[in-house]
């Protein structure tokens, strides 16, 4: 995958993650976990751009540990989600899916940045 198709699949996955925020009932818990979410799944997108304008190695791979620690965020946030009877996990299970893949792309791209090999 190349940057410019991650940058799409980021941005998929942050309107997906506002959509799901936006569906959330509106109770006191849905309203601070979905805040959450909301700023954890739309900042994996903007800091993966921000990764890919990296100024070194160094750089581009210190802006991808905070896409990889982002996309992880957003995923214990959905599934604090489903734990707490908020959302239904068969509702966010392609999301959470997406969540993983975005997280081991990220990983393996680090990975590669800092030549380590498996």
């Amino acid at each position: 995958m190349n940057a410019e198709d991650m940058k799409k699949r980021t941005r998929a996955y942050a309107l997906r993650i506002i959509k799901l925020v936006e569906s959330l009932p509106k109770t006191q818990t849905a309203h601070v976990i979905g805040g959450q979410l909301l700023r954890s799944g739309t900042s994996v997108g903007a800091n993966y751009r921000a990764a890919c304008r990296g100024k070194s190695r160094a750089d581009f791979i210190a802006k991808m540990g905070i896409v990889e620690e982002e996309a992880d965020e957003s995923n214990y946030w959905i599934e604090l989600l489903t734990d707490a009877e908020i959302v239904k996990l068969n509702r966010v299970t392609h999301l959470l899916e997406e969540g993983n893949q975005i997280l081991s792309i990220v990983v393996s791209s680090i990975n590669t940045a800092r030549g380590v090999k498996r």
